[in-house]
């Protein structure tokens, strides 16, 4: 799944930020940049399950040795 900033303008001037695909506490970066962009303050942060996930990393094992003993 992409990584995504699922973002709502409401009626009453307030934004709502959601990320979605953004695993662990990367998403909390993504929160930060979003706030510094548009000159906003945080008042509310809900975490959803998907910071509670590992984040994951993809390894280049092309040139990597691997010996099982």
């Amino acid at each position: 799944m992409a990584k995504q900033l699922k973002i709502k303008l409401l009626p009453n001037g307030e934004i709502q930020m959601e990320t979605v695909g953004i695993k662990g506490k990367e998403c909390l970066e993504y929160t930060k940049l979003m706030q510094k962009l548009i000159n906003a303050k945080i008042t509310k942060t809900e975490l959803t399950d998907e910071y509670y996930q590992a984040e994951t990393e993809i390894v280049n094992t092309e040139n990597a040795e691997i010996r099982l003993d």
